[in-house]
């Protein structure tokens, strides 16, 4: 579903039919760690989108918490930590993977290698 920052994201919902006035976003609400609300404009500065673009592992698994700012509305941050569910490591750079999955895939020389 398209954020309210224009970027396609599959943990933001809203729903806005017969009157309803619902947004969320179901990564933050799934950590229980979170102890700031979630607000539409969080979406502006999350990393979330572009880690899901760059990388599409299934075995990728998310988890995001909002840091404060200023006043708890001006300078907030959304920091998101990332692990491999195959092979329960911490993923240090999430829009790259795993690297231990990434030493599965065949690489060329192995494609070529007939």
């Amino acid at each position: 579903m398209r954020t309210p920052a224009g970027q396609e994201c599959r943990f933001y919902y809203e729903n806005f039919h017969r009157g309803r006035s619902d947004q969320e976003c179901r990564l933050l609400d799934a950590n229980p760690k979170n102890a700031h609300k979630w607000h539409p404009s969080d979406c502006g500065n999350c990393p979330v989108p572009a880690i899901l673009q760059a990388n599409s592992s299934p075995n990728l698994v998310l988890e995001a918490k909002i840091n404060k700012g200023f006043l708890n509305l001006f300078g907030r941050k959304v920091e998101v930590r990332a692990f491999c569910s195959k092979h329960l490591i911490d993923v240090a750079e999430p829009r790259v993977g795993c690297p231990e999955c990434a030493k599965e895939k065949p690489g060329l020389s192995d494609l070529f290698n007939l």
